[in-house]
């Protein structure tokens, strides 16, 4: 059985992307120990390596204690990978006499990993930035196993969808079909760069590396010119316009699936392994077959999790990112967020940055362009008919009235509704500069909402109606903010001047 070449550079018509292509594997026991000795492979380079690092570090900080000039001290150690691999070829029939039984990719991509974390830990020393990472540290024998293949005959096979095959190891049997990446290959629009093999949650998974030109799968695609998403818990996105098969009538995206059930089943497990024999090296006991068949019931409660979850976001992000010219979303501070314990379970489990991290992405794969709000833009408090700001808006008031407008809608649609807007007007503030020009910023805070902006019973303050003449011309202003734009309706007077009621809304805090 042969398998797809991917030594040769295929020519791609269009730009491309760097992708990662994810398949479940089924190896067979004799496949599973091969995997696991690959992988232990590249744990002992990575860490001979580093111990050789160390070594060498530790002589000279040792010579210069004892006075010994430093053009006599013992010589750096060039820890690139291509320094790193020829030593360790010098040394690998004395150090690791059973070499020959794994492929040499997997010391090669533990040196590799090695010459990179170096590289990252002598980069931060010299920068000025003030993140600072820690020196490498040697991996244990309970860290992820993993290796990494980029040459040798790796890839799909060609007589099916169903095997891949990779070095030393043989063909292996997928758990799903490769059938749209070996399409997508055959056409000369995909090239696998690199293949790591993992075992995640219980499972062994292999990741291609693939340059890719091809666009990524959708529905609908280029059918709405701007859709604004507001994040929720109750539903876990509300869309300003309603999409078929995404969302409801009303914009509404469904909530994932809810956690209790799940936790519910891990509590009890854990609370069965918590009587088992578990391992203890204070007393050198090894765990008993019923702990670990236990421990093996909890990896699987939290794979099963965890799937429906990267399922939900990755199907929503998708067609999102394929049936939308823009896509208007809130740069919320989900870190802040969670400190509240009694939300903070639900706002992790709706992950929201995951969302915004995928719809980055793919948008940007895809052409479509992804407007960030501003964190203090008030799209809850704002209305969506008028443009009139509420100074309050309680989270228990889950439905917005206006005072000023007969606008009665949701209040999570109204934010979504704000949010689109966001494009509309800064399309329109284009069209308004290029013909009359733009106003001063207003003074003052801009985080501060100008009392003269939110009238009515927000500030307990009746409105004050506009007198109206013949001679009264209403035009589009623009007022550009450092945080946020605002289109709103100026009523020009006799001499000029807008009246104080009709300046822009200017709210602080967090919508």
């Amino acid at each position: 059985m042969t398998s797809i070449d991917t030594s040769v550079d295929t020519a791609l018509s269009t730009p491309s992307t760097i992708r990662a292509c994810v398949f479940a594997l089924s190896p067979t026991p004799s496949q599973a120990r091969a995997l696991q000795s690959h992988c232990g492979a590249q744990r002992f380079a990575y860490n001979w390596g580093l111990a050789l690092v160390r070594a060498i570090i530790a002589q000279r900080d040792a010579e210069r204690s004892y006075g010994v000039t430093d053009s006599a001290l013992t010589p750096h150690v060039n820890w690139s990978a291509y320094a790193l691999r020829k030593r360790w070829n010098e040394t690998k029939s004395t150090v690791a006499p059973w070499w020959s039984e794994n492929s040499k990719e997997a010391y090669a991509s533990g040196l590799a990993n090695l010459s990179a974390a170096l590289n990252r830990w002598a980069h931060d020393r010299k920068s000025e930035s003030g993140r600072r990472r820690a020196f490498p540290r040697f991996k244990p024998k309970r860290s992820r196993p993993s290796c990494r293949f980029s040459t040798g005959a790796f890839g799909l096979t060609a007589t099916d969808n169903r095997h891949i095959k990779l070095p030393r190891i043989g063909v292996i049997r997928t758990s799903e079909s490769t059938h749209r990446l070996a399409r997508q290959i055959g056409r000369g629009t995909a090239r696998i760069r690199s293949a790591t093999v993992s075992f995640r949650n219980g499972r062994w998974q292999v990741s291609f590396s693939v340059e890719a030109s091809w666009p990524p799968s959708g529905g609908l695609r280029r059918k709405l010119p701007v859709i604004g998403i507001d994040l929720g818990i109750t539903h876990w996105a509300i869309l300003s316009t309603p999409i078929p098969d995404i969302t409801d009538t009303d914009g509404f995206v469904a909530a994932l699936p809810c956690p209790e059930r799940a936790e519910k089943k891990l509590r009890r497990l854990q609370r069965r392994a918590a009587r088992q024999q578990g391992p203890d090296k204070r007393l050198r006991c090894t765990p008993s077959r019923r702990w670990s068949k236990t421990h093996a019931e909890i990896a699987r409660a939290h794979t099963r999790m965890s799937n429906v979850r990267a399922d939900k976001l990755h199907k929503l992000t998708t067609r999102l990112a394929a049936s939308c010219e823009s896509i208007v979303i809130e740069d919320l501070h989900v870190a802040g967020l969670i400190r509240n314990r009694r939300l903070s379970a639900r706002i992790q489990h709706a992950a929201w940055g995951e969302l915004r991290r995928q719809l980055t992405y793919k948008s940007a794969a895809s052409g479509t362009s992804v407007v960030v709000a501003d964190r203090f833009y008030p799209s809850s408090k704002t209305c969506s008919g008028c443009g009139v700001v509420k100074t309050k808006l309680p989270l228990a008031e889950r439905t917005f009235h206006c005072d000023h407008c007969p606008t009665h809608l949701d209040r999570d649609i109204n934010a979504a509704r704000n949010l689109a807007s966001l494009v509309e007007d800064r399309t329109r503030r284009t069209s308004a500069e290029s013909c009359a020009g733009t106003s001063n910023k207003p003074a003052g805070n801009p985080h501060k909402t100008d009392p003269g902006s939110a009238m009515g019973t927000a500030t307990g303050r009746p409105s004050r109606p506009t007198p109206r003449s013949d001679t009264t011309a209403v035009t589009a202003t623009t007022v550009r903010s450092p945080l946020r734009h605002h289109v709103f309706l100026n009523t020009a007077h006799d001499g000029g001047a807008a009246p104080p009621d009709s300046q822009p809304p200017h709210e602080g805090g967090w919508g």
